[in-house]
């Protein structure tokens, strides 16, 4: 292997591991209390290495958002939706979003914040709107089958259909806290996982098939 490659890869790999340091202080800290600093100190690099590959606190975090967001992206990338009946295509897209959101709850802490400075970072990423459309293709795809079958609603759309499951994943993370105290039920919990993981499938699938 060349001094290149070798450089390369350790640039590569160097990038990688600033981003993932770096979403978990955001996600922890949210954008105004996140340091570099402590960045940097996670990392065992400098500030000015840091600022080297992303230029600087407000471009990390534009790169932090992008990667969380490519990761639910890429995951319904994996779906081959074509293989089953449309229904169950749904039921599986709906419990992959359920699984994704609970294993990554950085995610959701991060869309919080953005949510927070009422999108004021995320405007500035023109490529995540391109990257959201193969979402809603996915999902226009097995409602044009299950419409097609004469099985699923017609006054329903695309992204009306990602909204809803996208309310329901988001939920088990946002408010896990504040509904596990009032109603002392953990969502999180080995024990509930299956149940309501079944339920986003249930009720998206009754929703379209329901006229």
């Amino acid at each position: 292997m060349t001094e290149r490659r070798i450089r390369q890869r350790d640039a590569v790999r160097t990038r990688a591991e600033l981003l993932e340091v770096a979403t978990g202080v955001f996600a922890d800290a949210g954008y105004s209390g996140a340091r570099i600093d402590e960045i940097a100190r996670r990392t065992r690099t400098t500030k000015r290495m840091i600022y080297y590959y992303f230029g600087g606190k407000e471009q990390l975090y534009l790169a932090v958002l992008e990667n969380v967001y490519r990761g639910i992206r890429d995951k319904e990338q994996t779906l081959h939706v074509d293989e089953l009946a449309p229904a169950d295509s749904l039921r599986q897209l709906a419990e992959l979003t359920y699984d994704h959101h609970l294993a990554n709850d950085e995610f959701i802490r991060l869309v919080a914040i953005e949510n927070i400075h009422r999108g004021r970072y995320i405007r500035q990423i023109e490529a995540l709107r391109d990257l959201s459309k193969p979402a809603v293709g996915v999902l226009d795809m097995i409602l044009s089958r299950g419409r097609a079958e004469g099985h699923f609603r017609s006054d329903v759309d695309a992204v009306d259909v990602h909204l809803l499951i996208s309310s329901y994943c988001v939920f088990q993370v946002a408010n896990k806290y504040t509904f596990g105290y009032l109603f002392d039920r953990d969502l999180g919990a080995d024990a509930h996982r299956d149940h309501l993981r079944s339920m986003i499938g249930d009720v998206v699938v009754a929703w379209l098939t329901d006229r």
